[in-house]
């Protein structure tokens, strides 16, 4: 196997099992990685295959997980007034971006801060890494973000998870316990 197609194996297990992706997406993802050396055939028929052995490992997962209790969270800060975004683009700027149209799809109304994680943080989390979480405020003033990183703190804790975080406005939040585990549900919006 070359790297090519080893790169895109890794990428592929990572969409699976991310639970963010349909069977359709993560093939129509493989569009946009796929190199002339790449042995097509081989990588299409891996996307079944991993949801497959996805789906066998669900079987013995708890019924509560620990990405169903960031859901918890999440669901909890939105109705607070704090953005709440999963998957939120690859990149820091990414998240901001995608917190910014989310912030004008609401009016603005009633919103004072955000949180989210982006593709490359996601990406950590389904290898075991943990998860990293941005947040601030919509005016970019520290004591405010600081305000909001305790609210996004304690809707983790209450939600069953364990948080690092030194209380600093510059410094993300890290769950660095998080054991990713997101069922794919055929909802029309993933996991």
């Amino acid at each position: 196997m070359n790297d090519t197609d080893q790169y895109i194996l890794d990428s592929i297990r990572t969409w699976v099992w991310s639970g963010f992706y349909s069977p359709a997406e993560v093939d129509q993802n493989i569009d946009d990685i796929l190199e002339p050396d790449a042995d097509e055939a081989m990588l299409r028929a891996a996307v079944l295959l991993e949801f497959e052995k996805k789906a066998a490992a669900e079987a013995s997962w708890p019924e509560q997980t620990d990405c169903d209790r960031l859901d918890d969270a999440f669901e909890e800060l939105n109705a607070a007034g704090i953005i709440a975004l999963h998957n939120a683009g690859y990149t820091m700027s990414d998240g901001h971006e995608d917190v910014g149209e989310e912030l004008h799809r609401r009016g603005g109304k009633g919103i004072r801060g955000y949180c989210f994680y982006h593709g490359q943080d996601l990406e950590r989390a389904v290898q075991g890494e943990g998860l990293m979480l941005a947040f601030g405020d919509l005016d970019a003033e520290d004591a405010q973000k600081v305000v909001i990183g305790r609210e996004v703190k304690q809707a983790l804790e209450r939600a069953g998870l364990s948080v690092n975080w030194i209380g600093d406005a510059n410094t993300r939040l890290a769950l660095p316990n998080l054991d990713w585990k997101r069922r794919w549900r055929d909802d029309g919006e993933g996991g």
